[in-house]
């Protein structure tokens, strides 16, 4: 054989050269697999887990509910016994302020007496002194009436020990068994309370 006939026996030819192919991003991929791992089939239900209590974690439990029912029924008591405390309390201060109020009033009773017996003094019922005097009594006892003193029933009246005070009796055909017959000094009440008895003369 020629050397011309062997040269291409002798050389091999070049084995071609791999390309690399580019990889795709993995970070493609993670959505799909996000996917199917929310789509989880349907109808599957958790298994709930079930729990079982000693004897002595039941009888913890039972001692636990009745302490709570005590400090519930002990919370009740003192609620009620400070409703009454308060309620005790601004009955006891409105008893403090009745009873200054009735002693001042009181102690004004005596000018009332001074007015309506220069009111009953005969004299000149057009003057103007005694015009004056009726004017200010019918006006001292406007005032004690816009501070809730009434004055008490007792000419005529039965007599009432809890209202009034008597100091005469008499015997009169003209007037009834237990009578006020005449009245002495006038008596007041604030409100329901007597901060002055009325002075009288009881019939028969």
């Amino acid at each position: 054989m020629s050397e011309e006939t062997k040269r291409p026996a002798e050389e091999t030819p070049e084995e071609p050269k791999e390309v690399p192919q580019e990889e795709a991003p993995p970070a493609e991929e993670a959505p799909e697999t996000a996917e199917k791992t929310e789509k989880a089939p349907k109808g599957r239900k958790k298994k709930e887990k079930t729990y079982t209590l000693t004897r002595e974690q039941m009888e913890a439990a039972e001692l636990a509910a009745k302490q709570l029912e005590s400090v519930k029924d002990q919370f009740v008591r003192l609620t009620a016994e400070y409703d009454n405390y308060r309620k005790r309390t601004a009955k006891e201060k409105d008893s403090l302020y009745q009873d200054a109020k009735a002693d001042t009033i009181r102690e004004f009773l005596a000018v009332y007496d001074n007015l309506e017996r220069a009111v009953s003094t005969e004299g000149d019922e057009d003057s103007p002194h005694k015009k004056g005097l009726e004017m200010i009594f019918h006006q001292y006892q406007e005032i004690l009436k816009k501070l809730g003193v009434t004055e008490i029933e007792a000419q005529g009246a039965p007599f009432d020990p809890e209202k009034h005070n008597a100091v005469m009796h008499i015997d009169d055909e003209n007037f009834g068994e237990n009578v006020v017959s005449q009245v002495f000094q006038a008596g007041f009440m604030l409100g329901d309370k007597v901060i002055r008895h009325a002075i009288v003369q009881v019939a028969n």
